[in-house]
C-alpha cells in the first residue's frame, strides 16, 4: 500500500509552486509523480492545508440504515433470494451494486438461512455400506459375491 508524501516533501513542493515553477517542474525536481504534485496543490487551493486525509478505516455498510426494510422482506416471504432482494431495494430508490452487500448484511443481521429443495434428494447421496457395491460389480461380471462370516 502506498503511503502519503511526508509533511516536508509537501511543503517544499507547494513553495516551489508558490515561487514560479510549474507543477509539473516541482513534481520533477523533488521527484514526485506530476499527478501527486497537481492533486496536492488541488488540495491546497480547496481545504488550505496540505495535509493528507486518512487512508483507509472502516466504512459503514451501505444498507445499515435500511436494515428494518431487509428484515421485512426477508419475513415476508421465506425462501427470497439475494436478486429478489436487491429488485425490491431497487423498486424502493435503493441502489445496491453488488449481491455480496445484501449477503453481508444479512449476515450481520443474523438473517441467513438454507435454502429448502422442492426436488426429491439426489440419488448420488449416503447409501449402503460398501459391500452392496460389491455385489453389484460381483453380479455385472457374473461371479457370486464372497461372502465372509463375520
Amino acid at each position: 500500500m502506498t503511503t502519503p508524501l511526508s509533511q516536508d516533501l509537501r511543503r517544499r513542493i507547494v513553495r516551489a509552486v508558490e515561487k514560479g515553477s510549474s507543477i509539473r517542474q516541482a513534481a520533477a525536481r523533488y521527484e514526485v509523480s506530476p499527478s501527486a504534485a497537481v492533486k496536492l496543490m488541488r488540495r491546497l487551493r480547496e481545504t488550505g492545508s496540505v495535509r493528507p486525509e486518512r487512508i483507509g478505516g472502516h466504512r459503514r455498510p451501505v444498507l445499515e440504515p435500511h436494515q428494518d426494510l431487509l428484515r421485512s422482506l426477508v419475513e415476508a416471504k421465506s425462501g427470497i433470494t439475494l436478486a429478489e432482494i436487491q429488485d425490491e431495494l431497487r423498486a424502493r430508490g435503493i441502489e445496491v451494486q453488488a449481491l455480496s452487500t445484501i449477503h453481508l448484511m444479512l449476515k450481520r443481521m443474523d438473517l441467513t438461512h438454507k435454502k429448502r429443495h422442492s426436488g426429491r434428494p439426489s440419488r448420488t447421496g449416503r447409501r449402503s455400506p460398501r459391500a452392496s457395491s460389491l455385489s453389484r460389480v460381483a453380479a455385472f461380471h457374473g461371479c457370486q459375491p464372497l461372502r465372509v462370516s463375520g
